[in-house]
């Protein structure tokens, strides 16, 4: 296998941008603004978890405020594998969204030195319902 391979991905990764490529114009959108959080897991036994957040985020002060958060954020775990030197499919087990319970999740990914660039295949995104497009992410390692 090349550098890409289940062993380039183990470890934690923090986030450094998310943003979304829409595929019917091109347009790309910082998904959580131009400064977000987050962590990324992989672990040697084949488990991921992610955290990604808006960083500016404040404390709720009303019910209403807990669903703007929501939309603020996303969160999912699941069993990994790594096919071809440049793919990983999470089988989601527990997300912050309930529609990917249960899904299989693609990511194209590369490993250059401490930096791991991630791309969805093209998707919906619950933040940008009815449009396709694809995500693509970047991390460094922690």
């Amino acid at each position: 296998m090349s550098q890409n391979d289940c062993n380039s991905l183990i470890g934690i990764w923090r986030l450094k941008s998310i943003q979304f490529e829409f595929a019917d114009t091109g347009e790309i959108a910082d998904v959580f603004g131009p400064n977000p959080s987050g962590y990324l897991i992989h672990t040697g036994e084949g488990r991921m978890m992610a955290i990604l957040t808006r960083s500016d985020r404040a404390p709720p002060t009303e019910d209403s405020d807990g669903s703007a958060l929501f939309k603020t954020m996303m969160a999912y775990t699941g069993i990994f594998r790594v096919e071809g030197d440049d793919t990983f499919i999470t089988h989601v087990d527990l997300a912050w969204h309930p529609g990917w319970n249960g899904t299989e999740q693609t990511r194209f990914f590369k490993v250059e030195g401490n930096t791991l660039s991630i791309t969805t295949v093209q998707q919906t995104h619950p933040m940008f319902p009815g449009r396709m497009g694809r995500g693509v992410i970047a991390w460094t390692r922690a």
